[in-house]
């Protein structure tokens, strides 16, 4: 009987997938709200476009920051006890964003929620690629961003719901956010175990050791970081991602203020996005899994994306603004990320798995600094919110010819390099 539960229970790698899912959830919820309640805020508080858009400013730019300190000091002294810290933080500077009594308050707890969400995405996927059989590394890896889109939906559902249609005002959501934050944070703490590669206990694999670890790590130059390729890959991730942050940030307030949709159903409207990504992202990966062409995906999907996120700007009719929003979410970041972090976990040394999850988020997370600020001072100073639409479809065509640049097939691993991986 006891074999028989053992053998019924889920593989670790399986159990680490479904509470990183988890993790994006609550992370891209806790981004989410802010957008709904842009105009409210500006209104309380006598802001312009340019004020509002550096709210999410600063923000990313504290959790742009953390990321390669998060990913040196994760591959040294471990991953899981950063990535708890950093939920709690995260957890509890959204309750005090809910309470801030001023303009400037805001952005100090949104600085430190930044720097909170800071420690996830290095930690995260370091510990996850190390688990995941590398068969599955990139539908493993689309589950768990699909947990970005589940989490977009319901920032903008729970936003768009207590502060408009229940009445409760724009500080309800962070509110509401706080406490489930903070119980993802002790769930993690309880059930990941670092180093583990195998099942969860009581399962039939026996734990590996753990990639990372400061005396695998000091032998592993940082050099092997940035190779040309994987700093192409990083460059290519900045251009994926600014279309996105534009997107995050201000699509509802353009659905409101441009296109004069009813507030109370920009959330719902926005949410086209995140969740045709999921079944986009799981079809990709697959592909991608199957074929081993990861890259030729990237390129096709890199140039679909630009011709979806300009098409929002030329739609005349609503329908047409749907399919456009639906497009993107098809093929837009959510499907690229899936794809770019197998490339790197692949080409990356095993023992600089974080460092190098960390460089490619940062190169990443630099475009959602200038996406909001730029957008709303684009805006302010010409009263055209479609210049950034255009901005984001031509950095997305720059990212074409990135990955254009670069070789289809990884390159082999030199013996010297293989051994300090391992």
């Amino acid at each position: 009987m006891s074999s028989d539960r053992r053998a019924a229970r889920l593989p670790y790698w399986m159990v680490v997938v479904a509470l990183c899912f988890l993790g994006w959830v609550f992370l891209y919820s806790g981004r989410t709200i802010l957008s709904p309640v842009l105009g409210a805020i500006g209104t309380e508080w006598g802001l312009d476009e340019a004020q509002l858009g550096l709210i999410s400013s600063v923000f990313f730019l504290a959790y742009t920051a953390m990321q390669i300190p998060t990913g040196l000091l994760a591959d040294r002294f471990g991953r899981k006890g950063l990535l708890v810290a950093g939920f709690l933080l995260f957890g509890v500077a959204t309750g005090l964003s809910g309470l801030a009594p001023s303009y400037g308050m805001f952005l100090v707890t949104g600085a430190l929620a930044g720097l909170g969400q800071g420690t996830y995405y290095p930690t995260q996927y370091a510990l996850s690629s190390a688990v995941i059989p590398p068969e599955r590394r990139a539908v493993g890896s689309a589950v768990i961003n699909s947990g970005m889109a589940v989490g977009i939906s319901l920032g903008l559902l729970v936003s768009s719901y207590t502060t408009f249609s229940l009445g409760w005002g724009w500080r309800a959501p962070f509110l509401v956010m706080a406490g489930p934050i903070v119980l993802a944070a002790l769930l993690f703490a309880r059930v990941v175990h670092e180093g583990k590669g195998g099942q969860a206990k009581g399962g039939q694999s026996k734990p590996q050791p753990a990639a990372g670890g400061a005396n695998a790590t000091a032998d592993i130059p940082l050099q092997l970081v940035l190779t040309r390729r994987l700093l192409g890959l990083y460059a290519l991730n900045f251009t994926s991602l600014y279309g996105f942050f534009v997107i995050l940030t201000w699509l509802p307030y353009y659905l409101e203020v441009v296109r004069g949709f009813p507030v109370e159903t920009t959330g719902v409207i926005s949410s086209l996005v995140p969740w045709a990504s999921i079944p986009g992202a799981l079809l990709v990966s697959a592909m991608s899994d199957r074929t081993g062409r990861r890259l030729h995906l990237v390129r096709v999907l890199l140039v679909l994306a630009a011709l979806s996120i300009m098409g929002i700007v030329y739609a005349k009719s609503r329908w047409v603004l749907f399919a456009c929003l639906i497009l993107y979410g098809l093929v837009g970041k959510l499907a690229i990320d899936p794809l770019v972090v197998a490339l790197t976990a692949e080409w990356a040394p095993a023992g600089r798995m974080a460092t190098a999850m960390a460089f490619l988020n940062f190169a990443g997370m630099a475009s959602s600094v200038l996406a909001p600020y730029v957008t709303g001072y684009l805006t302010s100073a010409t009263g055209r919110m479609d210049l950034a639409f255009f901005i984001a479809g031509a950095l997305l065509l720059a990212g074409f010819g990135i990955a254009l640049a670069m070789p289809e097939r990884a390159p082999a691993r030199a013996p010297a390099r293989e051994a300090a991986a391992r």
